[in-house]
């Protein structure tokens, strides 16, 4: 069964820390990421998520999300933790990202 709790790293280097998770499945953490389109000091930011409920689900699915604290934006990322025959977990996620814009003209620029 795939635990949450724990650090995690990425292929290019971002590190999250994930807390217990609690009865009901959510949890928090925090979150350094190694790259960011910025020219400011990247500093390590909360995450806070919630898994599907994990008792007797192998492969469960969850979601969380970053408020980078270095930036005017917000990460959602949503993803599946799987188990090996070794019991090797790996998380695959994908995530969306939402910076402020100045006006709802440029929305269509905000996400990515």
């Amino acid at each position: 069964q795939c635990d949450l709790q724990g650090l995690w790293r990425n292929e290019l280097g971002s590190n999250m820390t994930i807390l217990a998770t609690n009865r009901p499945g959510t949890f928090s953490g925090s979150y350094h990421t190694a790259v960011a389109a910025t020219n400011k000091q990247i500093l390590v930011s909360p995450l806070q998520g919630v898994q599907q409920h994990a008792s007797g689900k192998r492969h469960p699915t969850f979601g969380f999300t970053v408020q980078w604290q270095f930036s005017d934006s917000t990460t959602a990322f949503v993803g599946q933790c799987f188990l090996d025959h070794r019991g090797k977990e790996t998380l695959e996620t994908m995530w969306l990202l939402r910076e402020e814009v100045l006006s709802h003209k440029d929305t269509w620029k905000a996400t990515r």
